[in-house]
């Protein structure tokens, strides 16, 4: 019987992978199921195991079983670590997904999972806080802040209780990694959560998951019934949010899962001494606690000698939106914004001109090809007036009307905002009406020093980095795209 991997990621089950499965169990195959590899525009990916190794097939239909098994199909790929999308790749945190059976333990162990936790479990809580402390992880989600250091605060604080709570409440458009990892990889966010309980003295953690990633609640839910025993006396649960933007800020997102409205807590203090239940909390998100295991068992040195400047390591860069290899891309820091977009995700898919693109979600600042030197570094871009947040990448072409994108920025800050701080709630109001001022021509240059006043009282007032960041992607239009704001093409594209 021919054994073939075929991808059940959401995405991949988007563009026909279930049909394409069924359609090989129905020839008679033995199909089994994988994450993505991470590179959507050849999904469905069909692998057939051959005595030369998986031979990788894509993108694929159901009516072409007969075609892939007797190796004709015109979409013939090779190995998957051969292609140039994969082959320039620093995997660390993505290096099974795509390869193993995401629900499978023996699988999982025999491609090095747990050695991190093993290697772990045979020190003390410091000794281990030091060694992420060493790799020079910083957070994936946002400012980029030390993991280890917030790990020790968490070790010495004082309580007879702490908690490990995981934000997976990726919201930003434009990213996948984290829902990519749990419903390819489960069980390495669980060794990633189950190293930070031991280091910090927490026997219980959360893995907050948006409402949006059924696949991933699901996946995620029956891995942690199937490694309890493996990660005992470290016990998890998911908790499932309601589909709220700002309970992806660490404050919120705790409000949350307590069973009360998602809003900001005022900071100090910290979750790091009063987090959940009022009890001393390691907030991570997806990313950040999936990189743990590889530098566990395989010591700082190897995480910390890849990276640029102060960040250490790799990112998992996700490219979307307008652009060729949509898909997620794991490298080492210091790879430039042009690479990224040009080489990798080679241009846009409609073949026009790169104008823009935004790095860090909705709240991310829009960077022109002028800029593209830039190195993927988190100083870099905040020199530059920007964030890599969690390294989403979208991608516009030349038709894009950046003052429409301005508005959009303040448009979801009020739709999403809380409610809880008047510049937030209020800013992002004001701002909707002052940039369509602008668009229809109306006392251009006085609504334009308005728009930036405004953006200067949100960045600096607000209470979370939901109405301070904001102002990232509206002032960087206005710096970089200055023309689509002089009215003119802003109304004859609104007229087209």
């Amino acid at each position: 019987m021919t054994r073939v991997f075929i991808s059940r990621d959401m995405a991949s089950v988007a563009l026909g992978a279930d049909d394409v499965a069924a359609a090989f169990a129905a020839a008679g195959s033995e199909v089994v199921p994988t994450g993505s590899h991470g590179l959507f525009r050849i999904e469905p990916l069909v692998e057939v195991e051959t005595p030369e190794g998986r031979i990788a097939y894509g993108p694929v239909t159901a009516g072409d079983v007969a075609a892939v098994l007797d190796g004709s199909h015109p979409n013939r790929l090779g190995r998957i670590a051969d292609l140039p999308f994969f082959a320039t790749q620093r995997r660390f945190t993505f290096a099974r997904c795509g390869v193993i059976d995401p629900l499978d333990l023996a699988g999982y162990a025999a491609h090095g999972g747990w050695a991190g936790l093993d290697a772990a479990l045979a020190l003390s809580p410091a000794a281990v806080v030091a060694i992420v402390k060493d790799s020079g992880l910083r957070g994936r989600g946002g400012a980029g802040f030390p993991a280890g250091i917030k790990w020790q605060t968490v070790l010495d604080a004082k309580g007879t209780e702490k908690f490990i709570v995981c934000n997976a409440d990726e919201g930003d458009s434009g990213t996948f990694a984290d829902r990519m990892l749990m419903e390819g990889d489960p069980y390495c966010l669980i060794e990633g959560m189950a190293i930070a309980g031991h280091a910090v003295g927490a026997g219980h953690g959360y893995v907050y998951i948006r409402s949006e990633y059924p696949f991933a609640v699901a996946t995620m839910r029956e891995a942690i019934a199937r490694s309890a025993a493996r990660i005992a006396p470290f016990t998890l649960e998911v908790r499932v949010g309601a589909g709220a933007y700002v309970c992806g800020e660490e404050t919120a997102l705790l409000e949350s899962i307590e069973g009360k409205r998602g809003q900001v807590r005022a900071k100090p203090p910290l979750p790091a001494i009063a987090g959940l239940f009022g009890k001393p909390t390691v907030i991570n998100n997806v990313l950040s606690l999936a990189a743990v295991p590889f530098i566990l068992a395989n010591g700082a040195q190897a995480y910390a000698e890849v990276g640029f400047g102060r960040s250490r390591g790799t990112m998992p860069v996700q490219l979307a939106g307008n652009v060729r290899n949509g898909g997620l891309y794991e490298v080492g820091f210091g790879v430039t914004l042009g690479e990224l977009v040009n080489d990798i995700g080679g241009g846009t898919e409609s073949g026009r001109p790169v104008r823009a693109v935004q790095v860090g979600g909705p709240l991310g600042a829009y960077f022109p090809p002028s800029m593209f030197h830039l190195p993927f570094d988190y100083e870099a871009f905040t020199a530059a007036g920007g964030l890599i947040g969690h390294a989403g990448i979208t991608v516009f072409d030349d038709s894009v009307d950046m003052a429409r994108m301005a508005r959009f920025a303040m448009e979801f800050c009020a739709v999403e905002s809380c409610g809880k701080c008047t510049p937030c709630r209020i800013g992002s109001t004001r701002g909707v009406e002052t940039v369509d001022r602008i668009i229809a021509g109306e006392r251009i240059d006085d609504n334009i020093e308005i728009l930036r006043d405004l953006c200067e009282t949100m960045r600096f007032g607000s209470l979370c980095a939901l109405g301070g960041f904001t102002p990232y992607p509206v002032l960087s239009a206005l710096d970089h795209f200055p023309e689509d704001f002089g009215g003119a093409r802003a109304l004859a594209v609104a007229a087209e």
